[in-house]
């Protein structure tokens, strides 16, 4: 999954540690539930607390959010569907969405991606430097 929110196999305790760093109602991130195989939690900061949603991989691939009690059910063919209509005040939410908590790319990572670049340049790119 290729959202910048998105945080993969994180635990909660490491989600909670975003969240309350980033510390603005509203913040959010999506992660990997760990007590239940293959749904997807939408961990939302409200008022000091962190309050998490279940996101469930429907038949078809659409996807499915449990919010209040009394909210609606709602199937989403896409997470970016959901994300932006959470992004809205009321939907069934503790608080809209509003401020994604951006994954950090690994340093591992960018440095392969350097390495890449260079692996790519021939010796006909340089040029040669006045004495």
């Amino acid at each position: 999954m290729e959202f910048p929110f998105y945080h993969g196999n994180i635990t909660k305790k490491t989600c909670e540690e975003l969240l309350s760093k980033k510390g603005k109602d509203g913040s959010f991130l999506l992660r990997e539930s760990e007590s239940v195989t293959g749904a997807l939690c939408l961990c939302v900061f409200f008022e000091q607390l962190i309050y998490t949603y279940r996101i469930f991989r429907e038949h078809e691939g659409y996807f499915r959010i449990q919010t209040s009690e009394d909210a609606p059910q709602r199937v989403f063919k896409t997470i970016n569907d959901l994300i932006y209509a959470y992004e809205k005040p009321n939907q069934g939410l503790i608080i809209n969405l509003r401020y994604p908590v951006r994954r950090l790319k690994s340093p591992r990572k960018a440095k392969v991606e350097m390495d890449e670049v260079y692996d790519e340049i021939e010796d006909g790119d340089y040029v040669d430097v006045l004495p």
